[in-house]
């Protein structure tokens, strides 16, 4: 069974997204968010690193992660943090999409 890195990686790269802006801005919904879809993400990298073919939760998390940041970019035009984020966001639907069609 090989673990999933990446999407352990990116678990952590929204946890400490999350974190930061609440250094920097003092912003407690980033934290709570950041925490809460880092924690999600890190759940369903656990369930992939077990059964490669369990993407549901991770797939449902990035979609709705791509959706909400792709659209604060969009309103904002600001790559950071909105930007990165839906573009990783998306990067991981289009991962865990193509795993899901190969079942």
């Amino acid at each position: 069974m090989a673990v999933d890195f990446l999407s352990f990686a990116y678990a952590s790269t929204l946890a400490a997204g999350g974190i930061l802006g609440y250094v920097k801005a003092g912003s407690l919904p980033s934290l709570m968010m950041g925490l809460a879809c880092g924690g999600l993400m890190c759940i369903g990298a656990y369930q992939t690193t077990n059964d490669p073919k369990n993407v549901a939760l991770s797939l449902a998390t990035s979609a709705v992660l791509t959706g909400v940041m792709g659209y604060r970019f969009f309103n904002s035009g600001k790559f950071m943090p909105a930007g990165l984020v839906g573009t990783l966001s998306l990067l991981m639907v289009l991962r865990f999409g193509y795993r899901l069609s190969q079942q």
